[in-house]
């Protein structure tokens, strides 16, 4: 085994991880009034409407699509039935609507980060960097499971990739299964565990900030005070004038 692929597949991942966790502890505790997406819908609405819909709709399905087919063993859906052809075939049609809608919503924020003026001129060397790697992997992604998987090319992610990947988490790495498989999948995981190591450090960071405690906030009133207010002293003006 060669340095670069020990590299790659042994100490590259444990870095990007501990930068994710060290990084996000350290973001917390030294700037939690920075932790926020930092929200450009007051510089332009109209295209962000659509590319913010279809980018975080995609995204989570793209997210739970990746949960199942590499922290679930491929031995559990054997075990309960999912033949390897109905798992394939929800990959392909569902994950490649999910990429669809996700690929569409990207690229419509690339536009838009880059069209509008006042957009770009306020965008930062880290929010481009995060677009750019976004595109990257999901564009990467959407190749591997439609082109290469959907094709029916000869790879199984889930006996290669996934493996690998559970056994990082084990702290017991086995870089041997990443040897040897397809270059778009080796691009979509580097670049991918890149996005890890810089996501304490960019707008990525308000993802944990989920407004969960909204579901059960009452209902805001609102009442138009200034408007009763005007329009009480124009009644008292008009008796005085009467």
């Amino acid at each position: 085994m060669t340095f670069f692929q020990n590299f790659f597949w042994v100490s590259f991942p444990y870095i990007m991880l501990t930068m994710f966790v060290v990084g996000h502890i350290y973001r917390y505790n030294v700037d939690q009034f920075g932790w926020s997406a930092k929200s450009s819908e007051f510089l332009e609405k109209k295209q962000l409407k659509w590319a913010s819909i279809l980018f975080h709709y995609g995204i989570i399905f793209v997210f739970f699509g990746h949960v199942a087919g590499i922290l679930i063993p491929k031995a559990f859906y054997d075990a309960v039935g999912i033949t390897d052809h109905m798992y394939h075939f929800g990959a392909v049609w569902i994950g490649g609507l999910a990429g669809v809608a996700t690929i569409i919503g990207v690229l419509l924020l690339m536009v838009r980060r880059f069209t509008v003026k006042r957009i770009y001129i306020h965008s930062t060397f880290r929010d481009i960097l995060v677009l750019v790697l976004l595109t990257l992997i999901i564009i990467t992604g959407f190749f591997n499971t439609v082109w290469i998987t959907g094709r029916g090319i000869a790879f199984e992610y889930r006996e290669t990739i996934s493996p690998w990947f559970r056994s990082i988490l084990s702290l017991n790495p086995t870089p041997s299964l990443m040897i040897g498989i397809p270059v778009g999948f080796q691009i979509h995981v580097v670049s991918a565990l890149l996005l890890f190591g810089i996501w304490p450090f960019t707008r990525l960071v308000h993802v944990w900030s989920l407004p969960l405690e909204y579901l059960n906030r009452k209902f805001i009133v609102y009442r138009a005070v200034f408007g009763r207010r005007h329009l009480a002293m124009s009644t008292e003006r008009k008796d005085k004038l009467e």
